[in-house]
């Protein structure tokens, strides 16, 4: 439909959302003569002429040609991608909760990371979780792993352990599988922490949950497997199905607490925790939930994810007898990840809500790049364009140059090739920036292994904390770094007191899946 257009007047007005707790902005544009099609999906304003134009909806590219052909000048950009969007709702992080390798609890993790420990050691055929199998199975099985270490949560009933028999092996807990219960324990913490346990029905309606794993329960996978094999398959518990499937974390945190808002659970491998956070961020900027719970799980130390990432080459093999040294990322004698569990939770909130309760709040949540390597099942793309695609992304909607960014707390999972590659791609986005020594990087996985699916949630939590304590944290056991760096452009060795107030990590998973977030300080 063409249409003649003498004058445009862009108006910005200020309009309380039916679903938002605070007015949002929208913009209107007024049309002197003419009419105009816009999308189908754009709602029409019931004035004259008048039109709202939502900036994800906005044809940018059409604006554009359409003021220089007439010569109008707006005052202001319809949608603007390199600038942050002030019209989507603001999200900030006012809870946080931790299972890992270092500890149970945020606060123990946080300072057992800076203080330089390590939460790896050798495995044990017990590790393995062959308990359905004969003795003479698990020691074969065992002898057989060419990796021999792993990042395992500590349990027990001491404070800074993960309590079994509380989380695991009650009764009712028959249908949760492990790296459940650490997605629930991890959640507990965070809510507590942000004092959000809301019993007003509208506010468990506004709230939702997004919590992802890679692998789920590949243990009673295999328990199963064995059933078949020895003909027992009616002994198959009712709850297997339930226990392995990847949405569940999400499923028992919204069934225990009540919470009726989005129901969401990302599988994108070692990106899943990133995705998920950066995920539940925008169902707050677009008004479907006020509050979201957001992060990611996992407990894959077991016979057949441990015989599989063996048999990919993934896994270190050459430091069986130390596994304190095992997890180098970014040295020249790393030789693969160590693989680990565990689980980071956020809560999510959009801004003036978190304002309005008096919530403390740690961060905003600015900038969400993804990107896909379109490359290889397992590899990253040795140009780095992926990675360097993500991060741009995320600084992009962010509205922030990458100067401003003061530390990036890298993917780096001490494989020969990812780790260079992720080097290089930090290098080319942060340019001079990285390479005069003015940004802080590290790796965390060093001090945890690889968590997986957990570890880009557990890795933006470290990026928060960044923030809120002004201490960037260390890459452990980098002692001979790799060629790639030189005196200034240096991953940190020693954590370091330094004021942050942005702070990006990294998270890149198997087939080429990327996911980079962007954390500011409070606003």
């Amino acid at each position: 439909m063409k249409c003649t257009v003498h004058c445009i007047y862009l108006i910005i007005i200020r309009h309380a959302n039916a679903f938002a707790a605070t007015p949002i902005e929208l913009r209107i544009l007024l049309l002197e003569t003419g009419t105009q099609m816009f999308s189908s999906r754009a709602p029409v304003l019931k004035a004259s002429c008048a039109f709202v134009v939502e900036p994800a909806m906005a044809n940018l590219c059409y604006w554009r040609k359409l003021i220089g052909r007439r010569r109008f000048q707006f005052t202001r950009c319809i949608s603007s991608a390199s600038r942050f969007d002030h019209s989507l709702r603001r999200v900030v992080v006012t809870g946080l909760g931790m299972v890992t390798p270092l500890g149970c609890g945020v606060d123990t993790t946080w300072k057992r990371l800076l203080e330089g420990k390590c939460g790896i050691r050798e495995t044990t055929p017990e590790d393995l979780k062959m308990n359905s199998f004969d003795r003479e199975t698990q020691l074969h099985a065992f002898d057989q792993l060419t990796s021999k270490v792993a990042a395992i949560v500590p349990c027990g009933t001491n404070p800074g352990e993960f309590d079994d028999q509380f989380w695991l092996n009650s009764k009712e807990h028959r249908s949760i599988a492990r790296f459940i219960s650490y997605a629930l324990c991890a959640a507990d913490e965070a809510l507590n922490d942000a004092k959000w346990l809301p019993s007003d029905q509208e506010e468990k309606e506004r709230t939702g949950v997004s919590i992802g794993a890679g692998t789920g329960s590949i243990s009673d996978i295999l328990d199963a497997a064995q059933m078949i094999c020895e003909k027992r398959l009616r002994r198959l518990s009712p709850y297997f199905i339930p226990r392995i499937l990847i949405n569940m974390p999400s499923g028992h945190v919204s069934m225990k607490y009540g919470f009726q808002g989005p129901n969401h659970a990302a599988v994108t491998a070692c990106a899943t925790g990133a995705h998920s956070i950066g995920d539940a961020t925008r169902m707050i900027q677009f008004g479907d939930a006020d509050v979201m719970v957001a992060g990611g799980t996992e407990s894959s130390i077991d016979a057949l994810s441990i015989a599989g990432f063996c048999r990919s080459r993934a896994l270190t093999t050459k430091y069986n007898s130390a596994p304190l040294e095992a997890s180098r990322p970014f040295d020249c004698g790393r030789d693969g990840f160590v693989i680990g569990e565990g689980s980071g939770v956020m809560v999510l909130e959009e801004f003036e809500h978190a304002k309005e309760r008096g919530a403390k709040i740690y961060a905003e949540v600015r900038g969400y790049g993804m990107s896909g390597d379109a490359y290889h099942i397992t590899q990253p793309h040795t140009n780095g364009r992926g990675a360097i695609l993500a991060m741009t992304r995320a600084l992009k909607q962010a509205g922030i140059h990458p100067n401003q960014v003061d530390y990036v707390n890298a993917h780096a999972t001490s494989t020969p090739l990812g780790d260079s590659i992720e080097a290089n791609a930090i290098k080319t986005v942060f340019s001079e920036h990285a390479t005069l020594g003015d940004l802080a990087f590290s790796s965390t996985k060093g001090a945890i292994g690889h968590l997986l699916g957990a570890a880009g949630a557990v890795e933006a939590i470290f990026a928060v904390l960044s923030i809120r304590s002004g201490i960037a944290p260390l890459t452990l056991n980098l002692t001979k770094p790799d060629p790639v760096f030189n005196d200034n452009f240096m991953p940190l060795t020693a954590s370091k007191e330094m004021p942050v107030k942005a702070a990006l990590s990294n998270s890149f998973g198997f087939g080429g899946t990327n996911a980079s977030l962007l954390f500011c300080a409070a606003p």
